[in-house]
């Protein structure tokens, strides 16, 4: 349990460096192209950096092709509930382009830790299965 505090931890300070550099990324591009391209983009770019970051601090596990091929696939999640956040935060809401990614970031994070510590531990699927109740175990 003391373990999984410190993941929480390390998890939502690598997650406000990441939004940081995907914020930073974001404004930088968002001149120059149209907002939802310039969001991707940044989305993109900050995964990597995420990617690294977790493995080495977050969960002190060692990257892999595996799961640098993996962790993508995880975020589509993330993208997702961003995504529609930023859609409808701008679109529904009038919110700036400029702010709504961070809100909608933020709206996603719990998403987030949980896909990723899926795929960078090793086990933290079978870890986090409850113990079945003495009575819901087979005895044949």
């Amino acid at each position: 349990m003391r373990e999984q505090l410190g993941q929480i931890f390390r998890f939502a300070l690598v997650g406000g460096v990441n939004t940081g550099t995907f914020f930073g990324i974001y404004l930088l591009l968002h001149p120059w192209m149209p907002y939802f391209l310039a969001y991707t983009l940044a989305f993109l770019l900050a995964m990597v950096g995420s990617f690294f970051m977790n493995t080495y601090f977050t969960y002190r596990t060692k990257p892999t092709w595996k799961k640098f091929l993996l962790f993508p696939l995880t975020n589509v999640t993330n993208y997702v509930i961003q995504s529609a956040g930023l859609y409808a935060l701008v679109t529904w809401a009038g919110m700036d382009t400029r702010i709504a990614p961070l809100v909608a970031a933020v709206v996603a994070i719990p998403f987030t830790y949980l896909l990723s510590r899926r795929i960078l531990v090793p086990g933290a699927a079978r870890a986090e299965e409850p113990e079945p109740s003495p009575s819901a175990r087979s005895t044949v």
